[in-house]
């Protein structure tokens, strides 16, 4: 890159930065996900906005053909990849015995019914004018689903520990659902990827039933192997002399078991960021004595750099000029809202809660977040939905957020109980 193309990429990474930094902050003091302010930032510099208003500066600022734009997207997976390294090793592995029946019965209401139905619209209604480049539609069924059933780990975390109610028995069966619902519905996402990088046919009576059915044995396997295997191997070489790499480096090493896995899932057609989240469960088996340091500085330089310039970069697409459909967007938030609560509440009063207890625990698992986010992008990314798709599922995500963090504010506020 010559100097000028230089001072341009690191401009538009900076202007990136501080408006999802600012923007973030200025949520989060108000007590809403700092999620969702970051890519308001980037929104205000994208089209939407910044575009409109002055579309010269935008123009030359982001949009620079060749090399910026690669070097643009090199940093948005690489912030992706962090955040999902990152969720992996933070996700929880005890659960409370005594709640282990309300996690299992919450998990099926709050994944398999929301699933399922999001799998069968594309059949029952004509959704065709979603469907990105890629022209599949059995991975855009497999989208839908996962887009009506994802439940965001990060965001109700964070909306419990400002709220002070992390340690509470509702946070604990919340975040265990979450975490079971998570690494269902990432291997979901992994197979809808797959069948597109494998370049399967247009149309679901096209795709080779063989052909997904290997795509989704792969996933499996590898899933299953890394986190038999992985967590026994990483523990050995952890001990061993030769492991000059993690001598010199523990932060490094950590990082570069992160990359590893990414390229490895990517070589086998997977998708390079379920990769790095089963690298971070890995390394979250890991004793915390030697690692725990570690995955606070990963995590740190992560979130003050590379999630956040993600997550604006996730804003700086959102045309809502161009691809807002405004009946649609609203008509999905209403009815996967409806799916969504409907399961959890009627499951939960099944085994006996009360009727608060039941919304309380519909509300936190319908907040979408980070990962309908992260679902939205990477499957625009593969062409599995287009923009008007991707643009809905964001603000699916930004409004449910919203949504559950006001709810538990106003609960709390009114002393009424989380869970009785």
């Amino acid at each position: 890159m010559t100097d000028p193309e230089l001072s341009r990429l690191f401009l538009a990474i900076v202007t990136l930065l501080m408006a999802a930094l600012t923007v973030g902050y200025l949520f989060d003091r108000l007590g809403l996900p700092r999620v969702v302010g970051e890519i308001m930032g980037g929104l205000a510099l994208g089209p939407s906005m910044l575009g409109g208003l002055f579309p010269d500066i935008h123009g030359w600022l982001f949009e620079a053909a060749g090399k910026q734009g690669t070097a643009l997207d090199v940093l948005y997976w690489i912030g992706l990849v962090l955040l999902l390294f990152t969720s992996g090793f933070r996700i929880q592995r005890n659960l409370s015995r005594d709640d282990r029946n309300t996690i299992l019965v919450v998990l099926v209401a709050a994944t398999a019914l929301p699933f399922g139905l999001g799998f069968a619209a594309p059949v029952m209604f004509d959704l065709s004018f979603l469907i990105g480049s890629a022209g599949n539609t059995l991975a855009f069924q497999l989208v839908m689903g996962v887009a009506v059933a994802v439940t965001s780990i990060p965001v109700i975390s964070k909306i419990f520990i400002d709220l002070g109610i992390i340690e509470t028995r509702f946070a604990k069966i919340v975040l265990g659902c979450a975490t079971l619902q998570d690494l269902v519905l990432w291997t979901v996402l992994a197979i809808a990827t797959g069948l597109i990088a494998d370049g399967l046919p247009a149309t679901t009576s096209e795709v080779s039933l063989l052909q997904a059915g290997k795509t989704a044995a792969i996933t499996l396997g590898f899933l299953a192997v890394s986190l038999w295997l992985a967590p026994l191997l990483l523990k050995a070489l952890d001990g061993t002399r030769i492991n000059i790499i993690s001598r010199s480096s523990p932060t490094g090493y950590t990082l570069a078991i992160c990359f590893i896995f990414a390229a490895l899932a990517a070589a086998l057609g997977i998708n390079a960021i379920f990769g790095a989240f089963v690298a971070g469960i890995a390394v979250g088996a890991l004793p915390d004595d030697t690692f725990s340091e570690v995955k606070r500085r990963i995590a740190d330089v992560s979130l003050a750099f590379f999630v956040p310039i993600y997550f604006a970069l996730v804003g700086l697409k959102i045309d809502l000029p161009r691809f807002l459909d405004p009946m649609f967007t609203a008509n999905f938030i209403v009815l996967t809202t409806m799916v969504e609560l409907g399961a959890v509440i009627l499951a939960a009063r099944l085994i006996g809660k009360t009727p608060l207890t039941s919304f309380n625990l519909g509300m936190a698992m319908n907040t979408r977040g980070g990962p309908g986010i992260v679902l939205a992008s990477v499957a625009l990314s593969f062409g599995i939905i287009n923009g008007v798709f991707f643009v809905t599922l964001v603000l699916a995500a930004v409004i449910t957020s919203l949504a559950s963090g006001a709810w538990f504010r106003l609960l709390l506020r009114r002393g009424l109980p989380l869970y009785n």
